[in-house]
């Protein structure tokens, strides 16, 4: 019956069973439910059921529903909780997600939760948050499997059972010596294909992928993508298995530096969402405005240098936006085609090459096409031969630049580790504007007598 429900149904059939105290439908309900699904509900129940819902949640599942909340929410439901049942929940936690949301608060709030906390779960959340934000240290988990190379298969997969509940990640188990130190990894996979009395040392990979614990987060992701790993181990200088960084966590890496590079591609500086106030998003987006704005001028000041071209030939004015429009929007598609690649690719200069060669033959591509295609709409439209070819001419030679200067300047500034996010779709069509009117205008005077 749940299967079909949708969330509507599903939310007020959660309202009916706790007005009526139906634990076990409750309970029942919940089990056919995903973390997910189950905050999902939280979240929307009216604030006077919301102290009833959690009576009726194990610890398990109350762990489980702390993950998927945000921030605001999860302090709001330890304080429904109370330090008892607070700290419990906070042990269940994965430690990486714990050492999010302790991150942000205040030291006293901080030592205050910590401190209910199982001793061992306590020292494992504060060993996280020792290492700098969105490094590898920081994102990973302490809750992983670990074997010796000199154990057999059967021995491995007991362990292996002994401590499912306990893994994050049940992907993989990895080898260490007498120290600590990472020697090797076995899979699942791995596991079940060897015989029972086989030595792990003859089915484990030597040559393991690591990172170290201040590995930049965004790394951690490249390596997880470019291996296809579930999972990636985190070392410290001495090559200690210190953790591991899972998928789940890794896809929260990918989702966040993508919503960051949105933003400064947008020009929004700190982030913005839904709940933002307007005086405070207006002023997130200020800053960046007010800059364009002053370079905005330039290109009005390049209007009335070619004052007198306009007033002669005025159809010219019909065109000034299609070509500023135009030259804008090749730069913004180079730059986001750029800075995509930049994370995916290892940048020499032998790729700097290609892609300004390749990116120079899509200008040119794109520019003829256009070009042809605007001097036959001016000519039939104004009539005039010439016309016709200052457009389409002056739209061929600006969508060139535009695409060049959307690969170049972001290049530029990745050579001076300078974020090249920061050079924002905003800036790019305000530069391309001065540019194109520059090409446009400086064509048309070129051959204002036969326009005339």
């Amino acid at each position: 019956m749940i299967k079909d429900m949708s969330q509507d149904e599903l939310s007020l059939y959660v309202i009916k069973t706790l007005k009526e105290n139906k634990k076990v439908d409750f309970e029942a309900i919940l089990e056919e439910l995903q973390p997910y699904d189950i905050a999902k509900i939280y979240v929307d129940l009216p604030e006077k059921h919301k102290a009833r819902f959690l009576l009726f949640l194990n610890f398990d599942v109350l762990a489980d529903l702390m993950e998927e909340l945000e921030t605001t929410e999860q302090l709001d439901l330890l304080n429904k909780l109370g330090i008892e049942k607070s700290s419990k929940v906070l042990d269940l936690m994965d430690n990486d997600d714990l050492a999010l949301l302790l991150h942000d608060l205040s030291p006293e709030k901080k030592d205050s939760l910590l401190s209910g906390m199982n001793t061992e779960e306590s020292k494992a959340v504060k060993d996280i948050m020792k290492y700098p934000p969105e490094t590898a240290g920081r994102i990973m988990t302490n809750r992983f499997i670990w074997i010796r190379s000199y154990y057999t298969v059967r021995e491995a997969v007991d362990k292996f059972k002994s401590f499912a509940e306990f893994a994050e990640s049940m992907n993989y188990l990895y080898v260490t010596d007498e120290d600590r130190k990472l020697v090797g990894v076995v899979s699942y996979r791995d596991l079940l294909l060897a015989g029972l009395e086989e030595k792990i040392e003859a089915i484990m990979y030597e040559r393991v992928i690591s990172v170290s614990v201040m590995t930049d987060q965004e790394l951690v992701a490249q390596t997880a993508e470019r291996y296809d790993f579930l999972a990636v181990p985190v070392v410290d200088e001495e090559n200690v298995l210190v953790g591991i960084v899972t998928v789940d966590d890794i896809i929260d890496v990918v989702i966040k530096e993508a919503n960051e590079d949105i933003e400064k591609l947008s020009a929004t500086g700190k982030s913005i969402d839904f709940e933002t106030k307007t005086f405070i998003a207006a002023a997130r987006r200020l800053p960046w405005l007010i800059l364009l704005l002053f370079i905005g001028l330039i290109s009005g000041r390049i209007i009335s240098s070619f004052e007198d071209t306009l007033k002669q030939v005025v159809a010219l004015a019909f065109f000034m936006p299609m070509i500023a429009g135009m030259t804008g929007n090749t730069g913004t598609q180079s730059l986001a085609v750029v800075v995509r690649g930049l994370i995916s690719y290892d940048i020499d200069k032998g790729v700097v090459v290609r892609l300004v060669t390749r990116e120079l033959g899509v200008g040119i591509t794109i520019g003829i096409t256009c070009a042809v295609l605007i001097s036959i709409i001016a000519y039939i439209w104004q009539g005039n031969l010439i016309l016709g070819a200052v457009v389409g001419c002056s739209l061929f030679f600006t969508l060139i630049i535009g695409t060049l200067a959307g690969t170049i300047i972001p290049l530029i500034l990745y050579r001076f580790k300078i974020d090249p996010a920061v050079a924002s779709g905003p800036l790019i069509t305000t530069l391309n504007d001065i540019f194109s009117l520059l090409t446009y205008f400086g064509i048309a005077t070129m051959f204002l007598k036969h326009l005339m």
